[in-house]
């Protein structure tokens, strides 16, 4: 949802902080909150003008009309205050239909003025632009504004200029006032729409010795987040009054957030028992109304956690927070749940009225009032009045739209690296008989040029894949339709740059949470340049037998099932992609089936609407008869009504609009859909219905009945000889994936290799069984990550501290030794790391570092074998063997290893059990006698201690102790503390920026054939 409400405190901050005017503004920033938790002393002393001016105090809950429901306290000492919040502050209190708690309240300094310095000013957005009224008489008793206001419309680009305000809006403000006003309305306006407003409302303004912002009211488009965050802040959207925000809203919130599916929830009633479990937004429109069909709604928990998404993957969701109510989460496969295809979207003007429309709204008590002023059901606007537009000369001409935008030949660019998208699309044109894939190519900037790999039918495609636009549209001249897969934050710059391609007619836009104001840029441009938009935040649509947008229509078993794959005489337009896919079903079932279909997306703003589409269906001569999805919000189904009187329609119509359960709530209930939120009363469901209905629409009893109403329809136009139903020609049979029919559990198939030990498929890393969260909360170490996923064990805490000793020792061991040498040789010849650890590690062998495997089996055999030390040495000198782990070409007896010292010492101090450790020292003892510098090395130390730990730790059995060791297991501890001390070496000689190396001639003995020495 985009349009959200901010409290009068966050929409003051902001105006103190960001306006810009030379209008000199009063009491910024004075203004202090109070809860039932203040510590008043604390108040008083950050805000000491509390106690040296009368005050106005009134809650800051996003109620409306606070002055007559006796909520607002004027002129008022400090005690006055105190006394006045008293039997309010934490009380209950009734706002219309909505109960709830007054908990927060502002306190202001009391400005003294007169009626005649009071003025209205308010700024909100439509379609076609921001419009701004003015009153000249503000305040308590402001009456019907749209009534008397003054209007000026400052188109989508557009700049407001303080002398268009003096023209059009200030005619009735007094003289010595229009200076001052026109500056601040002016500076007003740009930091509305500099800050991303959607409305923002001030009454009473009050102009003194300056300017005085009373109370104000106030919406931001929440999606320009990532836009306004630097000057929004940490912006809080409190819920409407009557209802409390949750801890499990702010949770799937946060989700949503993190997120590239569309994550809802908001919690009705906490004591609910009955719970809505759906994926889509306008199914949880949909599946709302059963419980209130039942006249069960006040027993529904939610209105329902949908997730709706359009990505190619499945979403994976984390549980919810420790201690947090239940709440449902249904994820959403979108092959598998994506709706229709996408019609022509078009303003006829030549056969609709080009004026924009005006709102009527309730108006707010300055002091006495508050909360946002939605706009209410718009009515055609007149040249009379005080409505005005800004001079035409700024409008540009438009260019007509194609009554068709799909057909057998149509070529298309797909914006994003979406192979699922793409091959369900040439799935769908292979069923279809198409001679040729539609999708021409894709762009994605984030790789060079090249070409993926793609099934047509039985056989492998390539579809080149652009870096840019600009080569793609250039190499493919035939495609005139861009499917954009960018991310919200991508989605406009990519659209921006597709309309500068005059070959482009149609542009579906996938993403949901583009600001609305970059939305209603995009439209303006594509009515410019004559190009139909579908979206933003659509699946997109479907032309059976010719072209789908993406995933519309959902996998292929869906398509075959919905008869996809050839035309009807039906024709749809839907907001929600969801539902567009049942409508499928639904007219597949009831019909011939579908003609076309068009998901126009759930913003507030969609880029086509549904008379666009409808009359582009009535024009379309294969189209016998049109259905229509609408849902709460807006009022663009009210200009079907008008078209049917006028005549302008003729084709039978079904239409329903979803959420007439709405009413039934006591505060307002914002659906999942950005637009699907009734402001007032026309823009209810139940309204749009009836009205349709009184304009010959077939509108069923229920969404329970419009599979119904529209095979009543369906089987008169054929009775009538309108529709003549065709011979079903039985589609080409397309392979089913492999991967999907592993799913299913159609095919099974030998793995290409196994592991056990790490599985990164589920919502965190799994290390031999053990989640990492585990891994980190028990402080297992270096030595317990290795004991995992080199043995698949939980090691004892010893046995871990003794690893990660053993790769400390040998970690590195000076430059000198040949793997050292041979890194830093490679760093100075200036290759890269990997290259320089790789040389260092390749002498690992027998001679250097690979004698831990060596001597812990030399010796486990001896010991094993029963053979004393000295038949055990005495053996190896008669096989003229040299025993492995013994000896040191600089260490001795009378110069020991400290290294070997240390993890000896560590060793008998903690292992229960050294038997192979003593063996190995009564061998030192005896080598060592014939040789002082024959000893036992860390190699051998780390060897025969290893055995012990295997053997006797209580992990392993005795097999799989002795497999570790036959195995090789033990020379990876060298390998990879030896890594660490090698990977320094290439460090230090880049830091220390060394030279290619070249060796001495004079540390290289020559020797040369007698006959060619000098």
């Amino acid at each position: 949802m985009s349009a959200k409400a901010i409290s009068e405190q966050t929409g003051k901050e902001l105006l103190y902080k960001f306006i810009c005017t030379t209008s000199a503004i009063q009491n910024r920033f004075k203004y202090a909150r109070v809860t039932p938790d203040t510590d008043w002393a604390r108040l008083l002393q950050d805000h000491p003008w509390l106690l040296s001016q009368n005050l106005v105090v009134k809650p800051d809950q996003l109620i409306k009309r606070r002055g007559k429901l006796g909520l607002v306290g004027v002129n008022l000492t400090l005690d006055g205050v105190k006394s006045w919040l008293k039997p309010r502050l934490g009380q209950e209190a009734t706002v219309g239909k909505a109960t709830g708690f007054l908990k927060n309240f502002l306190i202001e300094p009391f400005v003294p003025h007169s009626q005649a310095e009071e003025f209205y000013v308010c700024i909100y957005a439509t379609r076609e632009g921001d419009y701004v009224l003015f009153h000249h008489e503000g305040g308590v008793d402001v009456g019907d504004v749209d009534a008397k206001a003054q209007k000026l419309l400052v188109g989508v680009d557009e700049k407001l200029n303080p002398e268009d305000i003096k023209k059009h809006l200030l005619v009735h403000a007094p003289e010595d006032k229009k200076e001052i006003l026109a500056s601040f309305i002016s500076g007003l306006f740009n930091f509305y729409e500099d800050l991303y407003f959607t409305y923002l409302e001030i009454n009473p303004l009050v102009t003194k010795d300056g300017v005085y912002v009373l109370d104000l009211a106030a919406k931001v488009d929440a999606t320009a987040d990532y836009i306004c965050k630097v000057k929004w802040g940490d912006i809080e959207f409190p819920p409407p009054f009557g209802r409390e925000a949750y801890p499990e809203e702010a949770y799937i919130a946060d989700l949503d957030a993190k997120s590239g599916a569309s994550l809802k929830l908001t919690l009705l009633n906490p004591k609910g028992r009955i719970w809505t479990m759906v994926a889509g937004g306008g199914a949880s429109v949909v599946y709302r109304q059963d419980p209130h069909h039942w006249r069960q709604h006040r027993k529904l928990h939610q209105r329902g956690c949908h997730v709706q998404g359009h990505r190619e993957s499945n979403s994976r969701l984390p549980g919810p927070p420790e201690g947090a109510r239940s709440h449902n989460l249904c994820p959403k496969r979108w092959p598998q749940l994506s709706g229709g295809l996408t019609g022509d979207g078009r303003s006829r003007e030549d056969h609709w009225d080009p004026h924009p429309c005006l709102w009527h709204r309730d108006s707010h008590d300055g002091h006495c009032g508050h909360g946002p002023g939605p706009p209410a059901h718009p009515q055609p606007a007149t040249h009379s009045g005080p409505h005005c537009k800004l001079p035409p000369q700024r409008q540009r001409e438009h260019i007509g739209k194609s009554t068709t935008l799909f057909s057998r030949h149509t070529k298309a660019i797909v914006w994003g690296m979406q192979t699922r998208a793409v091959q369900g699309m040439l799935d769908f044109d292979y069923v279809c008989s198409r001679d040729e894939p539609s999708v021409a190519a894709m762009v994605y900037p984030f790789t060079g040029d090249h070409k993926q790999k793609f099934y047509w039918g039985h056989k492998e495609i390539l579809i080149p894949v652009f870096k840019n636009m600009a080569d793609a549209m250039r190499k493919h001249p035939e495609v005139d339709v861009l499917i954009n897969f960018a991310s919200l934050r991508s989605a406009y710059d990519s659209t921006m740059e597709t309309m500068n391609y005059a070959q482009i007619r149609t542009i579906a836009i996938i993403a949901e949470g583009i600001p609305e104001a970059l939305t209603r840029k995009l439209i303006k441009k594509a009515d410019q340049k004559g190009v139909t938009i579908i979206g933003p935040a659509t699946v997109g649509g479907i032309k059976p037998g010719c072209f789908k947008i993406g995933n519309t229509g959902g996998m292929l078993d869906n398509i075959l099932a919905s008869k996809l794959y050839r035309p009807g005489s039906v024709a749809y337009v839907s907001r929600s992609g969801g539902m567009s896919n049942e409508l499928n079903n639904i007219i597949s079932r009831t019909t011939d089936g579908v003609y076309e279909g068009v998901a126009i997306g759930g913003d507030r703003y969609p880029g086509s609407t549904f008379m666009d589409h409808v009359l582009r269906y009535q024009d379309t001569p294969g189209v016998k008869m049109i259905v229509v999805l609408g849902e709460i919000g807006g009022t663009e189904e009210y200009k079907i009504c008008r078209g049917i009187k006028e005549g302008r329609l003729t084709k039978p119509i079904v239409c329903w609009c979803i959420g007439t359960c709405a009413t039934m709530f006591s505060s307002e209930v914002q659906f999942g859909h950005a637009g699907a939120c009734a402001n007032q009363a026309s823009e209810t469901a139940v309204a749009k219905n009836q009205a349709l209905k009184e304009a010959g629409v077939f509108v069923p009893r229920s969404f329970d009945e419009l599979g119904e109403i529209i095979q009543s329809v369906y089987e008169d136009l054929v009775a009538n000889g309108v529709i003549v139903p065709a011979q079903e020609v039985p589609p080409p049979t397309v392979p089913m994936d492999y991967s999907w029919a592993r799913e299913l559990g159609l095919i099974r198939k030998p793995a290409s290799f196994m592991t056990s030990i790490c599985d990164e498929r589920g919502q965190e890393l799994i290390y031999a069984g053990m989640p990492i969260t585990e891994v980190f909360k028990e402080e297992m170490g270096i030595g317990g990550v290795l004991g995992l996923l080199w043995f698949q064990k939980r090691l004892p805490k010893y046995s871990c501290q003794f690893i990660e000793m053993c790769l400390m020792v040998t970690a590195d061991h000076g430059p000198a030794v040949s793997g050292a040498h041979n890194t830093i040789i490679c760093a100075r010849a200036g290759k890269d790391l990997v290259s320089s650890l790789t040389s260092g590690l390749l002498t690992i062998g027998d001679r250097f570092g690979g004698a831990l495997d060596a001597a812990a089996k030399m010796f486990s055999k001896a010991f094993d074998s029963g053979i004393i030390p000295m038949e055990f040495v005495n053996k190896m000198k008669k096989e003229g063997k040299l025993i492995m782990g013994i000896g040191h070409r600089v260490k001795s007896i009378n110069n020991p290893d400290m290294r070997v010292q240390i993890l000896k010492d560590y060793v008998r101090q903690h292992f229960p059990a050294t038997p192979l450790l003593d063996y190995a020292l009564e061998v030192e003892k005896i080598t060592t006698s014939k040789k002082p510098n024959l000893i036992l090395n860390v190699d051998g130390l780390i060897g025969v201690a290893f055995v012990d730990m295997l053997r006797n730790c209580g992990s392993f059995t005795r097999e799989e102790a002795d497999e570790y060791i036959d195995i090789g297991a033990l020379n990876g501890i060298f390998v990879l503390g030896r890594s660490m001390g090698f990977i320094g070496h290439y460090l230090d000689q880049k830091r220390l920026k060394q030279g290619l190396y070249r060796h001495p001639w004079d540390d290289i003995s020559y020797v040369l054939p007698e006959h060619m020495s000098m």
